[in-house]
């Protein structure tokens, strides 16, 4: 059977939307090529040039987990969270019905487990809502996200599913501080993928492998990620 990798990675970029309560990122070039011939490296007729790149982030920007400590003081840190969390089998809900600002409940869950085959049992759970094709690099995007509800996070939680993925930058919709869905994570001790992108590419594909590592960041409450999933086409 012949694999395929999907890339849902979001480019950490200069400047990008940011979730509103964060600072968006830079990313700059530090040292050029033009620049490090005046260094003098390596041998005649063989000069030796390099580039670095400047990186000054959040670490819940782009595509990112969070970590238990994001919302727990007493959770885990994204260094002591065990890597094998990160990654395991997905299933891909089309959730492109819910519109902007709209909320995500056990309903729209059930539905879409049913039309998929997959019943959720420890799944990670990444929800397609098309945000990210409507929106993006407008800055719209970060006050468009639709929401899990609060009984939807728990109906993930009741089903085995310490992780899921959405597209945009929160779980919750921008249009209130209430948090739903990352409070019952906090108290169910669960957590998220956000701004994931290409899950269009996934919906109506079964049952595949998801990886989401983070980078082991002392005391870090998330971490930027390079995530893919491996379907079997």
């Amino acid at each position: 059977m012949k694999q395929r990798i999907v890339d849902l990675t979001l480019t950490l970029s200069d400047n990008m939307p940011a979730h509103k309560l964060f600072q968006r990122p830079i990313v700059a070039p530090h040292m050029t090529h033009e620049k490090t011939k005046s260094l003098g490296l390596g041998v005649p007729g063989d000069a030796m040039t390099f580039a670095t790149t400047f990186i000054s982030t959040l670490d819940h920007i782009a595509t990112h987990v969070d970590a238990f400590y994001h919302t727990d003081p007493n959770g885990m840190s994204v260094d002591d969270m065990p890597l094998e969390m990160f990654m395991g089998k997905a299933v891909c809900f089309d959730m492109t019905h819910i519109p902007d600002l709209g909320d995500i409940d056990v309903a729209d869950l059930e539905e879409a487990e049913r039309k998929t085959g997959i019943k959720v049992d420890g799944h990670i759970v990444l929800l397609n809502t098309g945000l990210h094709k409507r929106h993006y690099p407008d800055i719209k995007v970060v006050w468009s996200n639709c929401g899990l509800t609060a009984e939807a996070t728990h109906w993930l939680a009741d089903r085995g599913s310490r992780l899921h993925g959405v597209e945009g930058p929160s779980t919750d919709k921008p249009s209130h501080n209430l948090f739903p869905s990352h409070r019952v994570c906090r108290d169910r001790g669960i957590t998220h993928y956000e701004w994931l992108v290409n899950l269009e590419e996934l919906v109506g594909k079964g049952e595949f492998m998801f990886y989401g590592p983070p980078l082991k960041i002392h005391q870090g409450s998330g971490s930027p990620v390079r995530a893919w999933a491996v379907l079997n086409d």
